[in-house]
C-alpha cells in the first residue's frame, strides 16, 4: 500500500531487534554496520545496560528504536518519555491502553527533550496496540471480547486523537491501520518472519514483503537475522527479497 515511506530503501525500513546481552548486541551491531540503519533496544537490553547502550549504538551510526512500552499515569509518562528521548533514542513506545491523556503526556515529554537537546525533530512516538504474541483467546482471558483486529482499530483511534506519530501492531493489521491513520503515520510491525522461518512466540505474523505491501512503514526482525550463522548475509537476503 502506497504511503510516505514507500520510496525509502528497504534497508532503512528494517529494524533489527537486539534482544540479548550487551556483548552480543555490540558484536551484532558491528557485523551489521554499514548495512542495517536501525536497531531495537528492548527491555532485556535496556534494563541491563541503561542509557549507555543507546549511546553505544548512536556512536556506531545507528538509529535506535527504544521499545520500553511505557504505561503509567500521564505525569509519570511525560517524565519517562522525556528521559527516554534524552538518551538520543529516535523512536519510543508506550501502551495506548494508558489512554489519550497519557499519550499526550508522552508527546509533551519527547517534545521537551528535543527542545533541551536542540534537536530539529522530536523522537517518534509509537503507541502499542495488541502484542503480536496475543490472539483472540489471550484477549478474552483479560476480559476483552473483541477480536485482535477490532481491538487494534479501537486503540488506533485513540492514538490518532492524541496526535502521536503512529502505532506498533501486527503486519496483519497494517492495511487497516493505514486507512485509519493516513499515509504519513508510522506503522511499525513486529511479528515479521521471512518465508519458512520459525514463528517463535509470535501469533500474528507475515513475511517482510507482505508487511510492506500491507502498509507498514518499518518492520522489526530479530531472530531470523540475529540467530543466523551469518547475520549480515541474512540481512542482505531480506533486503534483496524486498528490492
Amino acid at each position: 500500500m502506497t504511503n510516505a515511506f514507500s520510496n525509502t530503501p528497504a534497508a532503512e525500513r528494517i529494524i533489527v531487534a537486539l534482544d540479548c546481552g550487551r556483548d552480543e548486541a555490540i558484536e551484532l551491531a558491528e557485523k551489521l554496520r554499514g548495512r542495517a540503519r536501525w536497531v531495537k533496544v528492548g527491555m532485556t537490553l535496556y534494563y541491563a545496560c541503561g542509557p549507555s547502550i543507546v549511546a553505544a549504538f548512536k556512536q556506531r551510526g545507528y538509529k535506535v528504536f527504544l521499545d520500553l512500552k511505557l504505561h503509567d499515569i500521564p505525569f509519570q509518562i511525560e517524565g519517562a518519555a522525556k528521559s527516554a528521548a534524552l538518551t538520543g533514542a529516535d523512536m519510543i513506545t508506550m501502551h495506548i491502553a494508558g489512554g489519550q491523556a497519557m499519550l499526550e503526556g508522552a508527546q509533551r515529554g519527547v517534545d521537551a527533550a528535543a527542545a533541551e537537546r536542540g534537536d530539529e525533530q522530536s523522537a517518534v512516538t509509537l503507541g502499542i496496540t495488541v502484542l503480536t504474541s496475543m490472539d483472540e483467546a489471550a484477549l478474552a482471558q483479560i476480559g476483552i471480547e473483541r477480536t485482535p483486529a477490532e481491538q487494534v482499530a479501537l486503540l488506533a483511534g485513540v492514538a490518532k486523537e492524541a496526535s502521536i506519530s503512529g502505532v506498533v501492531a501486527s503486519p496483519q493489521e497494517a492495511a487497516m491501520l493505514r486507512e485509519i491513520l493516513g499515509p504519513r503515520a508510522y506503522i511499525v510491525t513486529p511479528g515479521v518472519r521471512p518465508a519458512g522461518a520459525d514463528k517463535g512466540d509470535q501469533s500474528r505474523v507475515a513475511t517482510p514483503a507482505q508487511a510492506f505491501q500491507n502498509g507498514a512503514s518499518h518492520i522489526v526482525i530479530g531472530r531470523p537475522i540475529t540467530k543466523a550463522v551469518d547475520p549480515a548475509a541474512a540481512f542482505d537476503d531480506i533486503v534483496a527479497e524486498l528490492s
